[in-house]
């Protein structure tokens, strides 16, 4: 008999629907196993969430934790010729500035032009040569190899510009067909040149050139000279026309000769506050976060929880961090006359556990002790200080083996041993199913042999019956 081509034909029995609703049933087995399995992964989707705001947070209290930031101050200038900017640790105050010479760099030119800057300027019979550039301020001179094929203008031009050395090479077209090459240095009398070269007469007369007597083969087209000014009645001389040590903390930028200009050096507290701001904010969102995690929504009794809920509701590593960042806001340990944040307007909603600034005060207490807010916030950078002790508590939230760290590692533990017994469970599933449909085969069988006896029969009788 031909085998049967689908479950319930012979029987006559809904066989079909039946193995369906067993094979749903039995899957359910797997229900509490997917249900873990999202949940975990939830959890872990929500590890990544909390260390990225924590990273945010990391990055604004870094950026508070730094005692520069309460000595900023700022400079103006009367005169536009004379650019005045500061660091950290200038002195506020006004200053009267007359700048009566620039800083000039010396510039020297082949006294001979050429028709072509690839032309070999040295003996073609020598193999190698040297150019040495001595200055007053360069412990050792400025040594250049040049080989067989190196003598051209151009050639010399890329040798000096790649040493790098402060001294720059550039070839002028004078005029069609004439070339000249022109050496560059720094500003200042420290960075005169003495050129000569060793190993080739023929280049060597070309180029050598003596600073101190101001003979050689090259025009000097620029002299070298000295920035000169007076800062309150006080001579100074500078290599550069930028000043940055006179007075410290300020740095002139000199650009025109000028005279009796007043540089005023204020104290600046923006940069403190836009800090602090940062701070607040990124604590803010820090909090938002830890409150998106944990959120609770509320259900009947008897139901189920809310698939609302935070995926880190009721966990020990968040409340861990909470606790710790809130316990350092009044943890200074430092030696401030400022005892709280509070003291510089700076306070903690008891409801939301947010952060605000009192705009009014915190400018005031910058402005009035600006030394206390400071050792308050920062302390001395290791051990005390507001800013300085969330910075070890958050770093060590964040290490390789931290707690968020190490909750992820066993959540990934608890994803891989789901998905084995996922495996295992689907398995006997498939099992299962497989002898259930083997059973109903062969019952369909049967009652198809069964079903064709009674149907031949009766035939039989029938039959018998008739004659």
């Amino acid at each position: 008999m031909a085998s049967i081509s689908s479950l319930g034909v012979g029987s006559n029995l809904p066989l079909d629907q039946l193995l369906t609703n067993l094979t749903n049933a039995e899957k359910g087995r797997l229900t509490p196993i997917t249900k873990q399995q999202s949940a975990n992964t939830a959890k872990l989707t929500a590890y990544g969430t909390l260390k990225s705001a924590l990273e945010k947070f990391q990055t604004a209290n870094t950026a508070l934790n730094k005692a520069d930031l309460f000595k900023s101050t700022v400079a103006s200038s009367t005169t536009e010729d004379l650019k005045v900017s500061t660091t950290a640790g200038a002195a506020a105050g006004t200053y009267k500035i007359s700048v009566t010479q620039l800083a000039a760099a010396q510039s020297l030119a082949t006294k001979t032009t050429f028709a072509t800057t690839k032309e070999q300027l040295g003996d073609t019979s020598v193999t190698s040569r040297t150019i040495k550039i001595e200055q007053p301020g360069r412990k050792e001179p400025l040594e250049i190899k040049l080989d067989k094929g190196d003598t051209s203008m151009e050639a010399i031009r890329d040798a000096i510009n790649d040493a790098d050395s402060g001294i720059s090479a550039s070839i002028v077209k004078v005029k069609e067909n004439e070339f000249q090459l022109v050496l560059t240095a720094n500003s200042g009398t420290d960075n005169t040149m003495k050129i000569t070269v060793e190993g080739d007469k023929k280049l060597n007369d070309l180029l050598a050139y003596d600073s101190t007597t101001n003979t050689g083969n090259m025009n000097e087209l620029v002299k070298a000279e000295n920035a000169k000014l007076n800062v309150n009645g006080i001579d100074i001389e500078r290599q550069s026309n930028t000043v940055t040590d006179a007075p410290q903390g300020i740095t002139l930028n000199l650009t025109k000769k000028v005279s009796d200009a007043i540089v005023t050096v204020t104290k600046d507290d923006t940069k403190a506050k836009e800090a602090i701001k940062s701070w607040v904010d990124a604590y803010n969102s820090l909090v938002d976060t830890f409150n998106s995690l944990t959120k609770y929504t509320a259900v009947e009794p008897g139901e189920e929880a809310s698939d609302k809920n935070g995926a880190l509701l009721g966990d020990s590593v968040v409340r861990t961090i909470q606790t710790g960042i809130r316990a350092q806001f009044a943890n200074s340990g430092s030696n401030s006359a400022f005892r709280t944040m509070a003291e510089i307007g700076i306070t903690q909603d008891g409801t939301s556990g947010k952060l605000k600034i009192d705009d009014d005060k915190l400018a005031k207490a910058l402005k009035d002790n600006t030394a206390a807010a400071r050792e308050l916030l920062v302390g001395d950078g290791k051990e005390t200080g507001i800013t300085t002790k969330i910075a070890t508590e958050v770093k060590s939230y964040l290490a390789d083996d931290g707690i968020i760290d190490n909750a992820q590692d066993n959540i990934n533990a608890t994803l891989k041993s789901l998905t084995k017994q996922y495996l295992s469970v689907s398995n006997s599933i498939d099992e299962t199913v497989a002898r259930y449909k083997a059973q109903f085969t062969q019952l369909d069988t049967m009652m198809s042999k069964l079903n064709n006896t009674s149907t031949y029969l009766t035939q039989q009788f029938n039959a018998m019956n008739k004659s």
